[in-house]
């Protein structure tokens, strides 16, 4: 009888630490694991997964950055090829549809546009040639009086000895032992070469012009102020047979040498150089007249 008290008063105080404040306060009281407590445990274990994960993705983030222009560059590139090969694409399509949409009066109105531009591009073509060819013959002409200009010019030349000169002729030798010969007689020679066909010829190596003075004694020759001794040698280009008979002739240059106890020699040649060049006379008083 004694024991049923004591069973009902421990069931009536309830468990262990129900009503113990001290008990409670200090379950209560325990932090658990994550949880902000007083002393920041928990904010640190919650804050450390996030920053190891920013610290981690950083460079993926950035490489991704620095490859996004050149692949927007490649993208744009790309769009812009396709989009052109389908308006062409479209383009034709639509030429294509067009004309098959056509009457037949229309297709014969655009083929005769298209004949007439041809014929049109075609007489541009003729035009173009005939121009060129034009320019071509301007050329040629231009070419060819050039090189008559230059031809006349040497001719000039060879005439007026400023110019060397070869071709055949003949080499005439005046002995004078005595120092007979007078300037008359070296003036006549020269006429009577000239007067075969002579181009051109020099004496003693002095060019003959067309002003060339003869001047001085018998031995004591001069010609433009050049002294001559003799024998005097003539190199001349012409016919040699036309100037050989000159020479000759009765009473010519070879009878009148022969008479002053002198001789002439007269040698024909194929090729013989007259090479002595006179100075070019500079006209004090003449100018060239303007022609049309």
């Amino acid at each position: 009888m004694s024991e049923e008290p004591t069973a009902e008063r421990r069931s009536d105080a309830g468990p262990p630490g129900a009503d113990d404040p001290g008990t409670g306060s200090s379950a209560a009281g325990t932090p658990q694991a994550g949880t902000p407590g007083a002393d920041g445990v928990g904010e640190q274990e919650a804050a450390g997964p996030s920053d190891g994960a920013d610290g981690a993705g950083a460079t993926p983030v950035a490489g991704r950055r620095r490859r996004d222009p050149l692949a927007a560059v490649l993208i744009g590139v790309l769009t812009l090829l396709l989009g052109f090969a389908f308006a062409v694409q479209v383009r034709s399509t639509d030429t294509d549809a067009q004309l098959a949409g056509l009457r037949e009066e229309d297709l014969v109105r655009i083929l005769d546009d298209l004949s007439s531009r041809e014929d049109r591009l075609r007489q541009e073509i003729n035009d173009q040639r005939t121009a060129l060819a034009q320019l071509g013959s301007s050329d040629s002409a231009a070419t060819a009086a050039l090189a008559e200009a230059e031809e006349r010019a040497e001719a000039l030349g060879i005439l007026n000895g400023t110019v060397a000169a070869r071709g055949p002729g003949l080499e005439v030798v005046i002995r004078d032992p005595a120092d007979r010969v007078t300037a008359g007689v070296v003036l006549n020679a020269i006429q009577e070469l000239r007067g075969a066909g002579a181009e051109t010829m020099q004496i003693d190596g002095v060019r003959i012009g067309v002003s060339s003075a003869i001047t001085g004694e018998p031995g004591a020759l001069e010609i433009d102020g050049e002294p001559v001794e003799a024998p005097y040698t003539i190199r001349v280009i012409g016919s040699p047979e036309d100037m050989a008979t000159a020479l000759s002739i009765p009473g010519g240059v070879s009878a009148m040498v022969n008479q002053r106890r002198g001789d002439v020699a007269i040698t024909p040649s194929q090729d013989v150089v007259v090479d002595a060049l006179r100075p070019l006379d500079t006209p004090q008083y003449a100018e060239p007249a303007e022609g049309d």
